[in-house]
Order: structure tokens, then C-alpha cells, then sequence
């Protein structure tokens, strides 16, 4: 990332924010020599364009006035493709979760579970597989597998352990670890 200055500020015209506080001027990072060049022999290399051009830095400045584009921000498709269709990973986790939601306000806890949270394990294979996704890149690419993977194993795993009616998968440590810890 590399700090660009205003226009404005560049020029000394008193730029100032979008919330009309001003912004003090910004200096050049290098400090230029002005006055005439000093007459010897000519220097070998190549002759840089504009000799009394300033110097751009490329140190980070002391104080930074924005804040680095988020990495999830470019689209899943091109923009000549309508919002929907970019989107289009965010909306299929949002469609299974929102299926899953009806599934257990119907009367089938298990089944809306287990699609919540296979929903959320294809988020997290989604945000590793694919270069750009949309609005479901919220943190980091590796803060987002780990957080979207845990979350749907985890509710994946309740959903197979619940005991209504009869579990679908069993763990012998569990009764006794509720037993425990309950008691």
C-alpha cells in the first residue's frame, strides 16, 4: 500500500474531508534540494526526467488519513453482471441457512440443523477455493475458513448427537460428560 496525497493538499489549496474538517497540508515525505545544480562532471546512468521533481517516498507516512481496502471487496463476477449474480456465494450460504430455518420451524430440528451447518462448511470451502467472493469475505481469508469451518462442524456435530428422538451418530464420553458436568 503505498500513501498517495490530495490534489488539493499537494497543490496547498486547504483540502479537507468529505465531513468538511479540514485536513492540515502534507509535505513532501523527502525533502527536495532546491537551487541550481552544481556544476562537475557529469554523473554515468541514466537522467531522471524533471531533476527537481520531489522525491516520493515509499515509507508508510507518520499519519494515515484512510483506511486499506478490505480484501473481500472485489466481486465474485465481473461488474458488468447484475448485484445478485456477483453475489452469488453469499446468497447461496444465506438460501441454505434460511432453508435450514424453515426445515426446523416445520418440525425437523435435525435436517435444518445439519443444512445450517453444511451451509457454513461450504462457506469456509467457498472463501479457500475461490479467489474472490463477494461479500462473504469479512475478515482475512484464513480468519474466515477457520471461523466459518468451526462454526459448521460444530453445529454439524449437534445436530447428529441430538437426542430427539434417537441420536444419529453416538459418542460414548457424552452421557458421561453431561452427567458431569450437570450434576
Amino acid at each position: 500500500m503505498q500513501a498517495e496525497p490530495d490534489a488539493e493538499n499537494a497543490t496547498g489549496g486547504g483540502a479537507a474531508r468529505a465531513n468538511g474538517t479540514p485536513v492540515a497540508p502534507v509535505g513532501p515525505a523527502t525533502p527536495v534540494a532546491a537551487g541550481p545544480a552544481k556544476a562537475g562532471p557529469a554523473k554515468a546512468g541514466p537522467a531522471k526526467a524533471g531533476a527537481g521533481a520531489p522525491v516520493k517516498s515509499r515509507r508508510f507516512p507518520s499519519i494515515t488519513r484512510d483506511t486499506a481496502r478490505p480484501e473481500g471487496s472485489g466481486r465474485a463476477v465481473p461488474g458488468a453482471v447484475s448485484t445478485p449474480a456477483r453475489q452469488w456465494p453469499m446468497l447461496s450460504v444465506l438460501t441454505a441457512t434460511a432453508v435450514g430455518l424453515l426445515t426446523t420451524a416445520f418440525g425437523h430440528p435435525r435436517v435444518g440443523c445439519l443444512a445450517i451447518g453444511l451451509a457454513l462448511i461450504a462457506a469456509s470451502v467457498m472463501r479457500r477455493v475461490l479467489p474472490s467472493v463477494g461479500m462473504l469475505a469479512v475478515r482475512s481469508r484464513f480468519t474466515d475458513m477457520i471461523t466459518y469451518g468451526l462454526l459448521g462442524v460444530a453445529i454439524t456435530l449437534l445436530a447428529l448427537v441430538m437426542a430427539a428422538p434417537k441420536p444419529w451418530l453416538v459418542i460414548p464420553f457424552t452421557e458421561s460428560a453431561v452427567r458431569f458436568t450437570v450434576r
